[in-house]
C-alpha cells in the first residue's frame, strides 16, 4: 500500500478499482474556518499519521519545543511515560538542551488498565505496567513529558514510584492543554466532573498528583504547534494550499468550550 492522499474535510469519496473519484464536497458554512478535531494531533492519531499535510509525530515535536518555551524547569534530564508523548519529549528536551533519558520500560505481560473495574486495580496497574530503569535517574531531577492528564490517576503512582526508586525532583509538564469541557463531536471524553481540570485537587495539581511541578500547554501553544507548517505551505503555495483546507481553523472545543456549530438540546 503507499500513501494516496488525504480525504478533504466535507468530501464523499468513490474508490473503485480503476481510480479514487470525488462525488461531492460538502462545505463549511461560508465564512466559517475548518474545524479539524486538534486533539487528533495531540493524542488519538497514530505519530506517522499525515492530516492537512503534514506528519503528526512533527507536530508533536513541535509542542514540546513550544512547552520548552513556555514552561523551562531547572533539571538534570527529560524522560516521558512510554510512549505516547516521546516525540513532545525529545523536543521539549531538543529546544532545553537537556538529555533525553529513558527512566521506564514497559512490562509487555501486563494487560491494559483502562479496563481495570475500579481505581484501585487501575492504579495498582498501572505501577506493574512500568519497569523503573533507576540508574538512569538515581539523585537527578527528572522532567516528565505527558500528551495529556484527564483524570491525574495514571501520573500518581508513576510519580510515586519514581520517586522511590531515588528521583530527586519530578516535575510534570504536559504538551497539552487541560480538557475542560465535553465533546459534542463523537469522542468519548469523561463527563466534567471526572476531568482533573474542573476538580477543586486542580487549584494544587502538583501537590495531588505528588509532582514538584505541573505546567501545560497553552492553547495558543498548541494552535500555533499544528498551525505552523501548514500556514508556511499556504505563504509559499497559497492557491492549492487554500483550495486544499479552506479557512484555516481548528476544533478546540474540549479546551475551550467554543464549539465549532451551534449546539441545540
Amino acid at each position: 500500500s503507499r500513501y494516496y492522499r488525504e480525504v478533504l474535510p466535507g468530501e464523499i469519496v468513490k474508490i473503485s478499482r480503476h481510480d479514487v473519484q470525488t462525488l461531492d464536497v460538502v462545505r463549511r458554512p461560508e465564512g466559517d474556518p475548518s474545524a479539524f478535531c486538534i486533539f487528533e494531533y495531540v493524542y488519538f492519531a497514530r505519530p506517522d499519521s499525515i492530516f492537512e499535510g503534514q506528519m503528526v509525530y512533527s507536530v508533536r515535536r513541535r509542542c514540546g519545543q513550544q512547552l520548552a518555551i513556555e514552561a523551562p524547569v531547572e533539571a538534570d534530564l527529560v524522560s516521558t511515560v512510554p510512549e505516547s508523548a516521546t516525540p513532545a519529549a525529545l523536543g521539549y528536551a531538543q529546544k532545553c538542551g537537556l538529555p533525553y533519558v529513558e527512566v521506564l520500560c514497559k512490562n509487555r505481560y501486563v494487560g491494559r488498565t483502562f479496563i481495570q473495574p475500579n481505581m484501585r486495580l487501575r492504579q495498582l496497574g498501572v505501577a506493574k505496567k512500568f519497569g523503573v530503569l533507576s540508574d538512569n535517574f538515581k539523585g537527578k531531577r527528572v522532567v516528565i513529558i505527558d500528551d495529556s492528564i484527564v483524570r491525574g490517576n495514571t501520573i500518581s503512582p508513576i510519580i510515586k514510584l519514581l520517586r522511590e526508586s531515588g528521583a530527586k525532583e519530578v516535575h510534570i509538564r504536559v504538551a497539552s492543554p487541560p480538557i475542560r469541557f465535553p465533546c459534542y463531536m463523537g469522542i468519548n471524553i469523561p463527563t466534567k466532573e471526572e476531568l482533573i481540570a474542573n476538580r477543586p485537587e486542580f487549584r494544587d495539581l502538583a501537590n495531588y498528583i505528588g509532582a514538584d511541578s505541573v505546567v501545560y500547554l497553552s492553547v495558543e501553544g498548541l494552535v500555533s504547534s499544528v498551525q505552523e507548517s501548514i500556514k508556511a505551505r499556504q505563504d509559499n503555495n497559497p492557491k492549492t494550499q487554500k483550495s486544499f483546507i479552506g479557512k484555516l481553523g481548528h476544533c478546540t472545543a474540549c479546551l475551550t468550550g467554543d464549539y465549532p456549530v451551534e449546539l441545540e438540546w
